[in-house]
């Protein structure tokens, strides 16, 4: 760029000279004094072009001094700023790490007395620990008294053949006939006294006496059921069974003989086991409950929790009567958008529960009936079946046919004995 500027400012001072010279030669001049007024005019452009450079330059040059010495300015400023930040950061720093020192020092105390304080809290745990474990050691003598003795008392009471049937009544409904019977079994003691279920079942439970108690209850619901065939009353029997029965393999063979050889009774006997123990069924349970259906036999649930019930797992299971209290099942009665509904089954009319069930072919039995207001309503449920005291409570067999269905001595004591192997 300032090669052509010089270039441009050359071909100017040239045709500014030739243009003199011509002037002066149409003035009449000679050709040598117009050559020399060319010389002379190129030499004054070109010295007057040294000045005036010359000046700028020297302007320039001073505008760029001027400007180092600003820019010189602003940098000294900056360091100065610079400096004092970095002073007051050191000076930041300085104060946090005394502060963070100190807060550290102060956090180091505070660990110390919360170390101490929980060990003194553990030591006075431990103490007291230890005293309540020895209490606990002692209560613990006083309840197993009470349960040794209970246990002694229902393993003589099994060995001794104190154990008596009950019986109550189920009929059908409206009618009132008796069409089943369920089967209760009740211990006495040495004394005589009869023992309620609530007193021997979880000892007899854990102890794993129930195997012999479902046995003797079982030979005794089926000489009943052969007693009442031979008077020409045709009626089954609801036969309580555990699920330690079901899941004993030692048992259960023995068992099974036992129905095969009474399989023409199959339409009169009926296994009833809890809603919670159906449900908790493992694979032994539920292969023994097929090997009983493929003889024939029936099942029941009682103890009914929850309606909500699993209606194709009951048809699989062989259930055909499921027994449900009459005052749970009034209870969950509850009007919704104009119908009356169960609580537990909203999206169902209530009239139409018992009708739902007998599609899967288990019919309802409304149990624990005590007064005819809850028969009214029962009926109007369409229930087929009722149970409770207002039709008659649990009786106990006569002594002298309580004799003629007394079991053989092994029947009962082979479980007993297996269960004392097994000590």
């Amino acid at each position: 760029m300032r090669r052509l500027k010089l270039a441009l400012l050359t071909g100017a001072y040239l045709c500014l000279a030739l243009i003199v010279s011509l002037l002066l030669w149409r003035m009449g001049a000679t050709p040598a004094v117009g050559l020399s007024a060319f010389i002379g005019s190129l030499g004054l452009c070109f010295a007057f072009h040294g000045i005036i450079s010359n000046v700028f330059d020297n302007a320039q040059l001073k505008l760029d001094i001027e400007t180092v010495r600003e820019a010189h300015s602003i940098l000294v400023e900056q360091i100065e700023k610079i400096d004092a930040r970095m002073t007051t950061l050191v000076e930041t720093v300085a104060e946090d790490a005394e502060k963070r020192s100190a807060e550290l020092t102060s956090e180091v105390h505070q660990l110390e007395d919360l170390m101490q304080r929980m060990s003194e809290r553990l030591e006075s745990q431990l103490t007291h620990q230890v005293a309540a474990a020895r209490h606990s050691a002692s209560a613990n003598a006083r309840v197993a008294a009470p349960v040794n003795a209970m246990l002694e008392i229902v393993q003589d009471a099994l060995a001794e053949n104190r154990v008596d049937l009950y019986l109550q009544p189920v009929v059908s409904l409206p009618q009132r006939r008796t069409v089943f019977y369920e089967s209760f079994s009740r211990l006495r003691d040495e004394t005589g006294r009869v023992m309620m279920p609530a007193e021997y079942l979880a000892v007899a439970e854990s102890e794993g006496l129930m195997t012999a108690i479902d046995n003797l209850l079982l030979f005794r619901c089926v000489q009943i059921v052969r007693r009442l065939a031979k008077q020409d009353r045709k009626v089954g029997i609801f036969c309580n069974i555990s699920l330690a029965s079901l899941a004993d393999e030692s048992f259960f063979p023995q068992f099974l003989e036992f129905l095969q050889g009474h399989k023409d009774l199959a339409g009169s006997l009926i296994f009833e086991l809890g809603q919670t123990a159906f449900n908790q069924r493992g694979p032994v349970e539920a292969r023994h409950m097929a090997r009983l259906a493929s003889l024939g036999f029936q099942f029941s649930l009682d103890k009914i929790v929850d309606l909500d019930l699993d209606f194709q797992d009951l048809a699989r299971a062989d259930v055909k009567f499921v027994k449900v209290g009459a005052e749970m099942i009034l209870e969950q009665l509850e009007e919704q958008d104009g119908k009356l509904v169960l609580s537990s089954l909203p999206d169902l009319n209530a009239a139409d529960f018992a009708a739902l069930m007998r599609r899967y072919g288990v019919e309802v039995i409304a149990e624990k009936v005590e007064s005819e207001r809850q028969i009214a309503e029962i009926l109007d449920l369409d229930i087929g079946y009722g149970q409770g005291h207002l039709f008659g409570e649990p009786r106990a067999i006569r002594d002298a046919v309580l004799a003629e269905t007394a079991p053989p001595a092994d029947f009962v004591q082979a479980p007993l004995r297996r269960r004392a192997a097994n000590w």
